[in-house]
């Protein structure tokens, strides 16, 4: 997917500031790598500050800022973006990539893992887009969200409903931010990434026990998270008044 133009497009955001949710593993891993190797400076945020110390060290320290965040609580995320622009001036490329999923079937399943479905899922991209909106439109120049999705939101499988339920949401969203952007007349792109199966640690705590995510794994091969990043760096990368808007994506020997 990524071409020589999409190559030569991202130049343009060289010192720019992204903001990655979700970037302790996976595919904000993925991402946040992708974006610091082109020459933007990264603010990563997760849970596991460990992991964030890891991931800097390999990036440079000097263009990654490590920002610790539990997604659940408010005012952990807006501290995190109140850094930013205290430290960088702003954001100017946000990843919305922080979710979680739990096979919690709505006749059986658990309010605390519903809720925090829908507030990693949903609330907190709410949260962290309106923050990263204002920010760009102060910095005055070009911006772009990027919301990762999931084939969930076009598809429902058993067990699955509220975390479906979560990223058809995120579709919706999608859709009303580039209307909202629209009316107000900001030059900021909105792209919404879903992907298939991919190999990260997600299927492990979606269905509570490792040795069915290796399962599920050795049915056919999965996207990697490196798949998922190309995908945000082609759009990125894509002519200012090109906006590319939906990328679904699956493993061709993904069934559904």
């Amino acid at each position: 997917m990524q071409g020589v133009d999409s190559v030569q497009g991202v130049e343009r955001w060289r010192d720019k500031v992204a903001f990655v949710t979700g970037a302790s593993s996976g595919i904000g891993r993925a991402a946040a790598r992708k974006l610091s190797r082109a020459g933007l400076r990264v603010a990563v945020c997760g849970r596991r500050k460990e992991r964030l110390a890891v991931l800097a060290a390999e990036l440079g320290q000097g263009s990654v800022m490590q920002l610790p965040v539990d997604l659940t609580q408010d005012t952990s995320l807006l501290r995190a973006f109140d850094r930013v622009r205290d430290q960088w001036g702003g954001v100017d490329v946000l990843v919305n990539n922080a979710g979680v999923g739990f096979a919690a079937p709505l006749v059986s399943g658990k309010i605390a893992e519903w809720r925090e479905m829908l507030d990693v899922n949903v609330l907190s991209l709410c949260i962290g887009t309106r923050e990263a909106v204002r920010q760009m439109r102060e910095r005055g120049g070009e911006g772009h969200i990027f919301h990762v999705s999931s084939l969930a939101a076009y598809r429902v499988l058993p067990g699955g409903g509220v975390y479906a339920a979560t990223k058809a949401a995120v579709r919706s969203l999608t859709e009303s931010l580039r209307l909202e952007l629209r009316e107000i007349g900001a030059p900021i792109r909105v792209t919404a990434v879903s992907p298939g199966y991919v190999q990260t640690e997600f299927h492990a705590g979606f269905f509570g026990q490792e040795s069915l995510a290796v399962e599920l794994y050795s049915r056919h091969r999965t996207l990697e998270p490196d798949d998922v990043a190309d995908a945000v760096m082609y759009a990125l990368g894509a002519p200012p008044h090109v906006q590319v808007h939906d990328i679904l994506l699956r493993s061709s020997e993904q069934p559904t």
